[in-house]
């Protein structure tokens, strides 16, 4: 399976497979693939005759202080993974590749952006959309994947695809999770093994609150008050925010209906999570 690294030559090979009448899909990602990104990359090979992922630690959505030097990679591990689950081509740019020394553009969004994650990473989701925005610009897919992990980045990815017209269909993929129900993470991995014990308790508390939803709690306040009852029993457990949300404005409702997002951040130890489920 071969590894691009520049966008002339990326550009070239969907230009070749298109004039072939093949249909190409993006997995965008940032490396160290875990079997979250496995299901990504399986339902693309499933839906289009070639499959490209992108491996790009993107220094612009990280913030001061976070975890850019220490994000873990591993490129030959992801490759391995990229071929046995039916990728075409891995594309693995430098930062210079795809940022200039005078690079001054930037793609940003009102609204979706405010809330959730972006109160505590202001500048997070204005790298997110200016790298997946020109990850759409020179691959050119018919389809990308995201995972519903990052509800508040799929909401925001998909509001800029009708923003901006790209003809672009993105595809929401479900949450995949350990046997004990914490998701998935490429940061799962800075967790110690107390702190890996510990982390179970999101989803448990999370479970638990949908199981209230469904017996006929609709208070957002009452539900928000009962997460954060549940993860403060764990003494490691920091919670960053609990929020419920419409899942395609993110703006805060106060009664949970069809297709409101439950969604937290929660910091175990120094390692950020964030989970979700939405109701319906």
């Amino acid at each position: 399976m071969k590894i691009i690294n520049n966008i002339k030559e990326i550009r070239k090979q969907v230009k070749d497979w298109k004039n072939d009448g093949l249909s190409v899909a993006l997995v965008p990602t940032m490396g160290y693939l875990h079997e979250g990104h496995e299901s990504l990359i399986k339902k693309a090979s499933e839906d289009n005759d070639r499959v490209i992922v992108s491996i790009f630690v993107n220094p612009m959505q990280f913030g001061i202080n976070e975890d850019l030097s220490t994000y873990p990679r591993n490129i030959d591990r992801d490759s391995d993974i990229c071929e046995k689950n039916g990728a075409s081509l891995i594309f693995n740019p430098s930062v210079e590749e795809m940022y200039t020394d005078e690079f001054s553009t930037f793609v940003d969004l009102n609204n979706l952006t405010s809330g959730l994650c972006g109160k505590s990473r202001p500048t997070h989701f204005r790298g997110v959309c200016t790298v997946v925005s020109k990850l759409f610009n020179i691959v050119n897919p018919d389809k990308a994947y995201f995972g519903q992990k990052d509800a508040q980045q799929l909401s925001i990815i998909k509001q800029m695809v009708i923003d901006l017209n790209f003809d672009i269909e993105i595809v929401s993929c479900a949450i995949v999770r350990e046997a004990d129900g914490l998701a998935k993470s490429s940061r799962n991995t800075y967790l110690s093994k107390e702190e890996r014990q510990a982390a179970t308790i999101i989803n448990k508390s999370l479970k638990k609150a949908k199981s209230l939803i469904k017996g006929g709690e609709r208070d957002s306040k009452k539900i928000i008050n009962f997460i954060k009852n549940e993860i403060s029993k764990e003494p490691l457990a920091k919670i960053d925010y609990i929020s419920t949300v419409d899942n395609n404005t993110i703006k805060s409702v106060r009664t949970i209906e069809d297709g409101s997002l439950i969604a937290v951040a929660v910091f175990i130890g120094n390692t950020r999570l964030i989970d979700n489920f939405i109701y319906e």
